[in-house]
């Protein structure tokens, strides 16, 4: 199997980095450039908080308060898996996008030639934090890529 481009879906959940650790390592093992998807899920499009909010300029305020926030821990993100493949002399690009994570790594693989996508697995039932899972029926039916599903740290 010849590997050249590698695109991994990140978030920086437990599922995702070690996504992004198997991503590193294929690409070290086959000199491939390192691509990362990072999808900030769509559900924050809406987030106004025009529920307690009262008037049109603190909905304002508050909505560049989270857009601002976001971008900050997008651009950590990046950043942080940036400098991981320069330590490992791995070229490296990435997008950031808004939307549902399975329809953007579809979306992504249609527009560049991938030879792998890497994602992690869901988290297990029970187990903290963040749930913005890929739908993996959807991805495998629609994906022309090869697909890599790392287990999940916790399992």
């Amino acid at each position: 199997m010849n590997i050249e481009r590698i695109i991994v879906a990140s978030h920086a959940t437990p599922g995702a980095l070690a996504a992004e650790q198997a991503a590193l390592k294929l690409a070290r093992e086959n000199g491939a450039v390192l691509h990362q998807l990072l999808v900030v899920p769509d559900f924050w499009k809406g987030m106004m908080g025009d529920d307690w909010l009262n008037n049109a300029v603190t909905q304002y305020r508050f909505g560049k308060y989270v857009e601002d926030q976001l971008a900050r821990e997008t651009a950590v993100e990046i950043d942080r898996l940036a400098k991981l493949a320069e330590l490992q002399e791995t070229a490296f690009s990435n997008d950031i996008v808004l939307g549902k994570p399975d329809q953007c790594l579809i979306n992504a693989c249609a527009s560049v030639r991938f030879d792998l996508a890497v994602i992690g697995s869901p988290r297990p039932r029970g187990a903290p934090g963040y749930r913005s899972r890929m739908k993996l029926d959807p991805l495998v039916r629609a994906l022309k890529t090869r697909l890599l599903i790392i287990p999940h740290p916790d399992t």
